[in-house]
């Protein structure tokens, strides 16, 4: 157990039952998943080393696996057939997600250029938050100079939270950076 999750049971777990109203620990938001999403696009088509330039690097990231997403249709102006290559998904859960949290947190998210804090707004309705970063090369697995383009990625953090407050509330107490707008 990592100590952001031992922390989340010890301390975050009443405090957010005060916060939040709530008097069964049980319906406190907890953390379910993250999901990290490669886009490598039209780029399949012209570079087949691409998507597996993508899959290492994710791999790096994540610490495991990813999955290989396909397109569903073919779009003849971007030159894309319908089962093409267009990106990489991995699905971290249970102590790969919390040690994935910890580091975003604590390592990568203060590493960018004039980092203010993440935007509070990207929020889906359904306490679930969505964070798009513009390079890989801000997690310290990837070594920059092995790097042969440098690619846009996606955090989607999924919560139990019922609303976007409450998920704000949970990822505040776990120690995300939400700029102040």
């Amino acid at each position: 157990m990592s100590e952001l999750q031992a922390k989340y049971r010890k301390e975050l777990v009443p405090s957010l039952m005060k916060q939040l109203g709530y008097s069964n620990p049980m319906r406190v938001p907890r953390l379910t998943k993250i999901i990290i999403n490669v886009g490598v696009g039209s780029e399949a088509s012209t570079n087949a080393k691409a998507v597996e330039a993508a899959v290492g690097d994710v791999t790096a990231i994540a610490g495991q696996h990813p999955v290989i997403t396909k397109s569903k249709k073919a779009i003849a102006n971007f030159r894309l057939r319908a089962g093409m290559p267009v990106g990489v998904r991995v699905t971290l859960r249970g102590q790969r997600m919390w040690d994935f949290y910890e580091k975003l947190v604590s390592a990568v998210l203060p590493r960018g250029h004039e980092f203010s804090g993440v935007s509070p707004k990207s929020f889906d309705g359904r306490g679930n938050y969505t964070l798009g970063m513009k390079e890989q090369i801000m997690f310290p697995e990837i070594e920059y100079d092995k790097v042969d383009k440098v690619r846009g990625l996606e955090v989607c953090i999924v919560t139990t939270a019922q609303t976007d407050e409450e998920g704000r509330a949970l990822l505040e107490a776990l120690g995300m950076p939400f700029s102040k707008e």
